[in-house]
């Protein structure tokens, strides 16, 4: 049997990254990370895109509707600034809403600075695919992906990632099955009910 491949779309969303005022580090660290994170082979679309709110939400149906991807990462554009337009964009082509991932991602960040209350990420599903609002530094992003453990490696906030393969398995069906999503676990476990675990 050969094995399935997610198709992951990265979307960068700064106006002077995307004019080349300075390097973008959002992509690099969000295909970094799911390097070392995932087991499951995946591709990625990436998109560098200045803080537009239509520009935002047509390149999210553009790797929805026409790319295909299972899962969206976008990095930049949460805050409350007036160019931070980001969760806007999102929500207006939404579906659903999953209004989860935003509460824990700032959950995690509180225990970092008491700003992270200013955060607007949100996650929604389109179709078949989750789209999720990430933080726009790097440092952020894997604290939220990953979760936060102590120095016994106790887990004191579990990752949003964690959750994020149950999710996509929820949202096949018989006519478009999802990649069944895997990772290393010394990174971040992926959480399914027993009753949804295929043998490795």
């Amino acid at each position: 049997m050969v094995k399935q491949f997610i198709k992951i779309g990265l979307v960068s969303i700064s106006d002077r990254a995307s004019q080349g005022v300075y390097d973008d580090k959002g992509i690099p660290s969000l295909q970094a990370w799911l390097t070392k994170a995932l087991l499951t082979p995946f591709v990625v679309e990436a998109r560098l895109i200045p803080d537009e709110q239509m520009l935002i939400s047509s390149t999210l149906v553009d790797l929805v509707d026409v790319e295909k991807c299972h899962l969206i990462l976008t990095t930049g554009g949460t805050g409350p600034a007036l160019r931070d337009v980001t969760p806007e964009a999102t929500l207006a082509i939404a579906d659903r809403e999953m209004p989860g991932f935003g509460e824990q991602m700032r959950q995690i960040s509180l225990h970092f600075v008491p700003t992270a209350i200013l955060s607007r990420q949100v996650a929604v599903i389109r179709k078949q695919s989750l789209i999720i609002n990430l933080p726009g530094q790097p440092k952020a992003i894997q604290e939220t992906l990953e979760g936060l453990k102590d120095n016994n490696g106790k887990v004191i906030a579990h990752g949003i990632f964690a959750a994020v393969p149950y999710c996509l398995d929820l949202l096949a069906t018989a006519d478009a099955p999802m990649p069944y999503l895997e990772t290393h676990a010394d990174i971040v476990t992926a959480f399914r009910p027993k009753s949804a675990v295929k043998p490795t």
